[in-house]
C-alpha cells in the first residue's frame, strides 16, 4: 500500500502519543470501530515503539504509522516495529534518500514552498503541512494551490473539530492530522467508547480531493 492509498483511506489521520503500552490496542480499536483506520504514533514517549509494536500484533485492521520520524535510525525502527508508513515534522536530504532508498510509503513535513517544491522535485506527492495553523493554515494552503498542483497535503497543527471541515474542503488536501480525536484525559481514563463517538463523527467529514494527476479522490461522509 503507497502513501497515496494510505491517505485516501480516512479524512482524518489520529495523531496519537501513547504513555501507557497497555492503553495502544483499546485506543486502536476505538479509533478503527469509529472509522479512522490510519494511526500516528508519535515517536515521543519511551514506549512509543512498543506501543505501535501492540497495535500492529493485537489490532489487524488498523494501518499504523510512525510519526515524528527524525533521523534514519528511528525509520529502521519504526519498519522493524512493523510501521506501514512514517510521518516527520521536517525532512532533512539524508531521512529523504533513505525513505526513497527503502520504498517506504512516507509523510515528509514542509513549512515553505521551497521546502516543498525540493522534495516534489524527489518524486514525493503527498506531504504534511507542519504546523498547520501556526505556519499559515487555510491561507497558506490557498495560496499553493496554483503555483503547487501536483502537490497534496495533510495538514497536522492546531487543526482540531472546529476547523478540519475548512480544511478538508481545500482541494490540495488529501486528509488532515489531529490529536483530538482521542483526547489525554479521555486515554487516561480508559473511556474507549468517547474516543470511537469522536472518531466516528471526524469520519463523516466530507472531502473532495483532486489527486496528482488530476483523479478525483474519495469523499467521507454523507451526501
Amino acid at each position: 500500500m503507497d502513501i497515496a492509498a494510505i491517505v485516501a483511506l480516512a479524512p482524518v489521520i489520529p495523531v496519537l502519543t501513547i504513555d501507557r503500552v497497555a492503553d495502544a490496542a483499546p485506543l486502536a480499536r476505538a479509533l478503527v470501530k469509529g472509522g479512522l483506520p490510519v494511526l500516528e504514533i508519535t515517536l515521543r514517549t519511551s514506549v512509543a515503539m512498543d506501543a505501535l509494536k501492540a497495535i500492529v500484533t493485537e489490532v489487524p485492521d488498523a494501518i499504523v504509522g510512525a510519526g515524528t520520524v527524525l533521523h534514519e535510525t528511528q525509520l529502521r525502527e519504526a519498519r522493524r516495529a512493523g510501521a506501514r508508513f512514517g510521518v516527520s515534522p521536517g525532512c532533512t536530504p539524508g531521512l529523504a534518500t533513505a525513505v526513497t532508498t527503502a520504498g517506504f510509503p512516507f509523510l515528509p513535513g514542509v513549512q515553505t514552498v521551497s521546502e516543498a517544491m525540493g522534495l516534489a522535485e524527489r518524486g514525493f506527492r503527498f506531504l504534511k503541512f507542519f504546523p498547520a495553523d501556526a505556519a499559515g493554515g487555510l491561507g497558506w494552503l490557498k495560496a499553493v494551490s496554483a503555483p503547487l498542483p501536483g502537490v497534496r497535503f495533510c495538514p497536522t497543527g492546531g487543526i482540531n473539530q472546529d476547523n478540519a471541515a475548512a480544511y478538508l474542503a481545500l482541494p490540495n488536501v488529501a486528509c488532515i492530522g489531529g490529536s483530538w480525536v482521542a483526547p489525554r484525559t479521555a486515554m487516561m481514563a480508559g473511556r474507549w467508547a468517547e474516543i470511537e463517538r469522536l472518531a466516528a463523527a471526524a469520519n463523516t467529514l466530507r472531502r473532495e480531493v483532486s489527486l496528482p494527476g488530476g483523479q478525483p479522490g474519495p469523499s467521507s461522509g454523507s451526501e
